[in-house]
């Protein structure tokens, strides 16, 4: 388990090694490299998701690992709780922000190996906090920058904790 504490509570996320390999192992080194300690959740948009991991408070992008191939034909799918990587146009561009699902988005699936098609990889879900990512979905957004449904105030992720369950991964 891999917990995020945030400035709203804690976030415990459970990991898919055996559908998400690729994706898993890559959150994981971001977590253990305590990588996402210090970004925030920089899009929030209720009834759909909230996104974090590659930007700081003051909506600078933190330079991230090389992306990641796209792994959304894994079965998994865009439901409340699940936690999936984010990612351009590109469907094999994700790196390190990642998005928590509080709506069930089906359109995000994995419907076949095109642009329209290739969807967002889920990758695992969150066990324990979903609480926290309730309140932070119903939080005030607003403009920053070029940037759309970014929270007024910043939700931080202050500590990164990867728990020994790990320990072999």
């Amino acid at each position: 388990m891999i917990t995020l504490t945030t400035n709203m509570g804690d976030i415990s996320i459970e990991l898919d090694f055996d559908k998400a390999p690729i994706t898993a192992a890559n959150f994981l080194q971001y977590a253990r490299d305590d990588f996402y300690t210090g970004t925030i959740f920089h899009r929030v948009i209720n009834g759909f998701m909230v996104q974090g991991g590659g930007m700081d408070a003051d909506m600078r992008e933190k330079a991230s690992r090389e992306p990641i191939e796209n792994e959304a034909d894994n079965g998994l799918k865009n439901e409340i709780g699940s936690l999936a990587m984010a990612r351009t146009g590109e469907p094999h561009s994700a790196s390190s922000q990642f998005f928590i699902n509080v709506a069930d988005n089906g359109f995000l699936n994995h419907s076949g190996k095109n642009m329209q098609g290739w969807g967002y990889a889920v990758f695992g879900r969150v066990v324990d906090g979903m609480d926290v990512v309730e309140a932070i979905k119903g939080v005030k957004t607003g403009s920053a920058g070029h940037h759309q449904d970014v929270p007024e105030e910043a939700i931080e992720i202050t500590a990164t904790v990867v728990s020994d369950a790990y320990a072999d991964k």
